[in-house]
């Protein structure tokens, strides 16, 4: 394990490296790559518990791609923290493990959650810098902008991605596309007053991906066994359009090796923690992270349920997949969405 001094630098490395360290052998660590920051080079930690085989289907959880979004890291690790707990006692756990894999990428962006950014090192936001073109009209500036890396939402240079951004695209490329499914959760903070779940396409309002109906199928699951579940679930493109989304690119990459990838982005409710303590919008932390540690411990527990319902559709993906019915849920999800 590549060692930091991380205590001075960023809390959620410290305790990702503290639950490595104290980890049961079950846990399999990689770090993805590195990254610059001062005087150090700061580690990208790929983690999986479970069933290794490319034969099973697999959940990856993904947090910390913009580095203001500290809680999508938080609820990562306090997952991570809650199996690693439960690994020697609990059956049930173990069971689940033996049918699936379960990877974790808490902390891709770490240089920018050191310095306090939205982007990364280099000024480049991780989620505009896949090699992928909005076709209809990317929102202005904040769909994804090479004017000036001063500039939020910079893609970087149009001939290659950041360190960062590889290193999920080859990380997911050979761990998930061998699979016979998977599923993805990229945890967000900083739209709206309601926590949303929300997939591809980023690109275009009027394509829709070409696994809708299992995307509808997936929606009505969760509204089925949770009824009381507060979750909007959408395409991202209803309330912007914008360029080099990683879903976008990941998606349409998985779609050309044949393998049915479902990514889905959490996008945490953060403006409700700002309506709460309206003080929070004197930091730029304060307008993507609930800051008071009562509302943190909230969140971080909060979307347990929606975890495990993830873990459990995707080890149970042939009880609901193939569809039989395909072609009515589409047409009931092109009413719904587009």
């Amino acid at each position: 394990m590549l060692v930091v001094d991380s205590d001075s630098l960023l809390p959620e490395l410290a305790q990702l490296q503290q639950l490595i360290d104290r980890a049961p052998a079950q846990l399999q660590v990689e770090v993805l790559a590195t990254v610059p920051h001062m005087t150090q080079r700061l580690p990208i930690y790929a983690l999986s518990l479970g069933n290794r085989n490319a034969a099973t289907p697999a959940l990856l959880l993904v947090g910390g791609i913009h580095g203001l979004e500290r809680i999508g890291t938080q609820v990562v690790l306090a997952y991570l923290q809650t199996l690693l707990s439960r690994l020697s006692w609990d059956l049930c756990l173990q069971h689940t493990l033996q049918q699936c894999c379960i990877y974790f990428i808490p902390l891709v962006n770490p240089a920018g959650m050191a310095n306090g950014w939205r982007a990364n090192g280099n000024s480049v936001d991780l989620m505009r810098n896949a090699p992928v073109e909005c076709t209809e009209g990317a929102a202005w500036l904040v769909g994804g902008q090479r004017i000036s890396r001063a500039i939020p939402w910079h893609r970087g240079r149009s001939e290659q991605m950041e360190t960062e951004s590889r290193a999920v695209v080859d990380f997911v490329q050979r761990e998930l596309f061998s699979r016979p499914f998977s599923l993805v959760l990229d945890c967000h903070s900083g739209f709206g007053t309601t926590d949303r779940l929300w997939f591809p396409y980023a690109k275009s309002r009027r394509q829709p991906i070409a696994h809708l109906a299992e995307m509808y199928r997936l929606r009505q699951l969760l509204a089925q066994t949770y009824p009381h579940q507060n979750y909007i679930f959408e395409p991202q493109a209803q309330h912007y359009l914008c360029h080099g989304d990683l879903w976008d690119y990941l998606y349409d990459c998985a779609l050309a090796h044949n393998s049915t990838m479902l990514p889905l982005t959490l996008e945490m409710g953060s403006w409700n923690w700002v309506r709460k303590n309206p003080f929070q919008l004197l930091s730029s932390l304060g307008m993507f992270h609930p800051v008071k540690p009562h509302r943190v411990k909230r969140v971080l527990r909060s979307h347990l349920i929606l975890i495990n319902f993830l873990i459990k559709a995707t080890m149970s993906y042939q009880h609901w997949l193939p569809l039989p019915n395909r072609a009515e849920l589409q047409a009931e999800a092109q009413r719904l969405w587009y």
